[in-house]
């Protein structure tokens, strides 16, 4: 009984007059919400839409002026006024009529403008979107020398098209749904039904159905939803701005999400090797690109691991040093006042913080705080004898390491400071110790039940065609990868 009243209460009332009291209800404090009254063909109807997001001027180029002259003969009725604009006529409507409160909102919301008519639940609507709109620009956080230079926009469906345009085929599908929030924001699941698995399909559609979020302002808000096991620091999906990257994973048999006002894409299912590929890795050669890749996992086990291991060295495992390096180094530390862990720790905590100062200050001063923020660190610190030379050293690498793989940075600082106090604290057992916890969550399922190690592990052919190295385009193309097809 509450649905079927519910139900009810969403339904627009038959009377123009009832359906504009409720929308002047609605919206009656909007500056912005314009109200037009019509007459067409003996029958009284009205035009409502948003200024700024909605053009007058689209709406009576395309619509208005084709209609007055199709309509100039006396209609009996509403319902026949809307059923001749909806089957007879050539103006371009949407094909179905609006008849809820909530579709009519919607459309309202995007930008269309609606026709209301008099004895008629609702009306018809006009695409006559018209919103300011940043154009399409070269991505800022993914940079690359060969390839496309496009990055996706806020506009979902301009990104929609960025992709479409990038993936000529027709099995692409890209089914655009409203989130459940209050902003009902809309959002856009694309895959290529010949390549993705319908289960995966379904499970994902289903999944992202049922979520419930006050505020969706970008595609990684599904991502904690998506996740199987909610302690796992890793990422369930990886994330893009590139059309041509998120082609490249269609191709696989991955599904991309999209999200209204958000210029990043979401993938799934992720790998874990996936965060150390580049679209530069295919166009470069094979031994040079393979070698690039190789660094970068060098880059991220330094970024992790190198500030405990050299506590861990220093502190409990001196032996593990050359005796010159090592004199060199208990000289550097005995003109220190602070323990080797407190230091360690206090450098690398100042570091993320002129970090992400750097990375949140505005544009203008954004460099200052950087220049300002290494002077202190590095000259000052050093010169008044709080920190010693090679922790400075070893801290500064472990947060230039982050940088090479940016996509894990914000795993790649708690991993780091995990690893540093369990190895100040328990020596060789707890880097052991914190070692072992960072592989067993890599080796995690992935969203899907799927291998978040594959290809890497186990070691197979798919390891050295396109995981730890990368294998030539003429043995690339001769297999193509697909997810959930992957040889074991």
């Amino acid at each position: 009984m509450p649905q079927e009243e519910t139900k009810n209460s969403d339904t627009l009332p038959l009377a123009l007059g009832q359906t504009l009291a409720l929308l002047q209800e609605i919206f009656g404090d909007s500056s912005d919400f314009y109200v037009k009254p019509a007459d067409l063909g003996g029958v009284r109807c009205a035009i409502v839409l948003f200024t700024g997001i909605s053009s007058p001027e689209k709406l009576w180029v395309m619509a208005l002026d084709a209609i007055t002259r199709e309509v100039e003969t006396p209609v009996a009725d509403g319902p026949a006024l809307r059923q001749r604009l909806l089957c007879q006529s050539i103006v371009p409507l949407e094909s179905k009529p609006l008849e809820t409160k909530t579709a009519l909102i919607e459309k309202l919301s995007v930008g269309m403008s609606v026709l209301l008519i008099d004895g008629c639940p609702g009306g018809v609507a006009f695409s006559t979107q018209e919103m300011p709109q940043r154009s399409v620009s070269t991505p800022n956080s993914e940079g690359n020398i060969r390839g496309s230079q496009e990055a996706f926009t806020e506009l979902l469906r301009n990104n929609v098209s960025l992709l479409r345009r990038q993936f000529r085929s027709g099995t692409l599908v890209a089914e655009i749904t409203t989130a459940n929030s209050r902003a009902k924001t809309e959002y856009c699941i694309c895959y290529d039904k010949a390549l993705a698995s319908p289960k995966m399909v379904a499970r994902l559609r289903a999944e992202l159905a049922k979520i419930e979020i006050p505020v969706l302002l970008d595609s990684a808000y599904f991502a904690s939803f998506l996740k199987q096991d909610k302690l796992n620091l890793f990422p369930a999906a990886a994330y893009t701005e590139r059309p041509a990257t998120a082609c490249a994973r269609l191709c696989e048999g991955k599904l991309v999400v999209l999200v209204a006002g958000s210029p990043f894409a979401m993938v799934v299912p992720s790998f874990f090797s996936e965060h150390f590929e580049t679209l530069d890795d295919y166009s470069s050669g094979a031994v040079f690109s393979g070698g690039i890749r190789i660094l970068k996992y060098l880059a991220f086990f330094l970024s992790v691991f190198g500030p405990g291991l050299y506590l861990v060295a220093v502190g409990f495992a001196p032996e593990m040093i050359p005796v010159s390096l090592l004199a060199k180094l208990a000289r550097a530390e005995a003109e220190t006042p602070l323990p080797l862990l407190l230091e360690m720790l206090g450098l690398t905590l100042l570091l993320e913080i002129v970090r992400e100062a750097g990375l949140r200050a505005p544009r203008s001063i954004g460099n200052t705080v950087s220049l300002v923020g290494a002077l202190i660190i590095g000259e000052t610190a050093v010169s008044a004898g709080i920190v010693s030379v090679p922790v400075l050293t070893m801290a500064a690498a472990a947060t230039v390491a982050t940088l090479a793989v940016p996509s894990l940075y914000e795993q790649s600082i708690l991993f780091r400071f995990f690893i540093l106090i369990l190895s100040g604290v328990a020596g060789v057992p707890g880097f052991a110790c914190g070692a072992v916890v960072i592989l067993a969550m890599s080796c995690g399922a992935a969203i899907f039940e799927l291998d978040y190690l594959y290809p890497l592990a186990p070691l197979g052919a798919a390891t050295w065609r396109d995981g730890f190295v990368r294998a030539i385009w003429s043995n690339l193309a001769k297999k193509g990868y697909v997810v959930g097809r992957h040889e074991k």
